[in-house]
Parts: structure tokens; C-alpha cells; sequence
């Protein structure tokens, strides 16, 4: 995996410690939506990965005006709907920030872009995860409270970014943890628990999100480890942490064969 130039939209992203795992994500500039040069060539993408973060909270109200602007129809009914304005906010902010990161990729305008639902895998319904009619070009996006991650792979790829648990969310949430990861939670003092907690839980939905399942396959099936190094969970299957502000954990996995 490899981090992406600084584009358009990008800021470099902040380089990690000599020692660090994780992958170091560019950041979006949202700022800049209404002023990117529509009608470039596609561009390939730069590498097996390209990772983006955006921050709900670093857009002001212009830029937030913008980003609506570039959402559909059925995405603009959606951000509506949303009682409180930081949730409207950090959903307007994701789906921006997707659709411009492809648009610059695809080389189309970030309103006109080819998105399509795939079948559900619980139900077969047409209300799946959203996905290119492009071939070639997989993306994942993922955002909570202030933070949105997407990222993009020719493979299929999946990224999640989680706040850190409270402690009464660790003990609810037992059975979606693997017997081996339940063990390891149990041996590390309490106040250490919701962190490796949290660890896991975007470990297993990046990789359930790259399946394609989501939370309909059980998330204790898979086994990918609560310290500070992720574990693969399939042989054909790479799974990474990324490195986000602190009070939340980010994972990506991507399919590597």
C-alpha cells in the first residue's frame, strides 16, 4: 500500500514516526470543490491504494454549501432528513468528499458520476453498497463524528473509522468480538480495553466492508487481533491501521489477490 501524491484537493499528508504501522491518509481540501477544472483526462490510479481524510469541523459555511451542491438527489432527501446539523454536516462532508476524489480520478464531473447500488447481501435487494459502473476502480468511505475517510484501490478495498468506545460500549458489544480477541480484552487492565476494542472494530468492518457483507456476515468469524498490529483475517486480504487525530481508530483492509 501506498500513500497518495498531493492533488488537487490534497494537502500533503503528515508523515509518520520512523517506528509507526499505520498508514498516514492526504487531506481533503474542500475548499477548493467549486474551483476544480472540470473536463481533465482520467488519471490512474497511484499505486494499490489512495487513502483521503477530511474533517467535518475545517469546513465553513460556504464550503458546506458547495459540497451539497455536488450530492444527487437521493443524497440531498438523505442530508434533509438528519435532525441535528453535525450529522447533516459530516454526511453532506462524506459524500462530497467521495464524489470529488472520484471525479478528479474518473475525470467526470463529481455530480455526474456513474454510481450504482449493488445487491444487498442480506436480502439481494437493489439498496447494497454503493459502486462505480466504471471497472476497475473500487472505493470505500466511512465517517464518524468529525472525520471522513475514502478510499480508492483497483481491488476491492474497505475502510472504517470509529470514535474510541466508552467502556459500557466494550461490554455490550462481547459477542461481535472473536473468542481469541475476547480473551486478549479480558487480559488487559480496564482502562486499556476500550481502545484494543475499538482497534478491532474497524479492523472487522474495513474487512467486512471490502467483502462486501457488512455486519450481515458475524463479525466474530474473523479473527484480526486487538494490539497494536492488525491481523490479516483471509490469506488474500491486507489489512492496515491509519493514523487519525486522537479519540478515534481507522482501519483499511484491501484485497490483495
Amino acid at each position: 500500500m501506498s500513500e497518495p501524491h498531493a492533488g488537487p484537493l490534497l494537502s500533503r499528508p503528515a508523515h509518520a514516526p520512523p517506528d509507526a504501522q499505520g498508514l498516514c491518509p492526504a487531506v481533503l481540501d474542500l475548499s477548493c470543490l467549486r474551483r476544480e477544472p472540470y473536463g481533465l483526462r482520467p488519471r490512474a490510479l497511484r499505486g494499490p491504494l489512495e487513502l483521503y481524510l477530511a474533517q467535518v469541523g475545517a469546513q465553513d459555511e460556504r464550503a458546506l454549501r458547495d459540497a451539497q451542491e455536488l450530492l444527487d438527489a437521493e443524497e440531498r432527501a438523505r442530508a434533509r432528513a438528519f435532525r441535528r446539523a453535525r450529522d447533516r454536516d459530516a454526511y453532506v462532508v462524506a459524500h462530497a468528499a467521495l464524489r470529488s476524489v472520484l471525479s478528479v480520478l474518473l475525470g467526470i464531473r463529481a455530480e455526474a458520476l456513474p454510481l450504482v447500488r449493488e445487491p444487498c447481501a442480506g436480502c439481494g435487494g437493489p439498496h447494497g453498497r454503493p459502486a462505480l459502473r466504471t471497472p476497475g476502480v473500487h472505493f470505500s468511505l466511512s465517517h464518524s463524528g468529525g472525520l471522513v475517510m475514502v478510499a480508492l484501490a483497483p481491488a476491492p478495498v474497505g475502510v472504517d473509522v470509529e470514535g474510541l468506545a466508552t467502556a459500557q460500549a466494550v461490554l455490550d458489544a462481547q459477542s461481535a468480538l472473536h473468542v481469541a480477541e475476547a480473551d486478549e480484552l479480558a487480559r488487559l487492565p480496564a482502562h486499556e480495553r476500550p481502545a484494543a476494542f475499538t482497534r478491532a472494530w474497524v479492523r472487522k468492518e474495513a474487512y467486512l466492508k471490502g467483502l462486501g457483507t457488512g455486519l450481515v456476515r458475524n463479525p466474530a468469524l474473523d479473527y484480526v487481533g486487538t494490539g497494536p498490529l492488525p491481523v490479516a483475517p483471509a490469506a488474500d486480504w491486507t489489512l492496515r491501521d491509519v493514523l487519525v487525530p486522537a479519540g478515534y481508530a481507522a482501519a483499511v483492509a484491501l484485497q490483495t489477490s
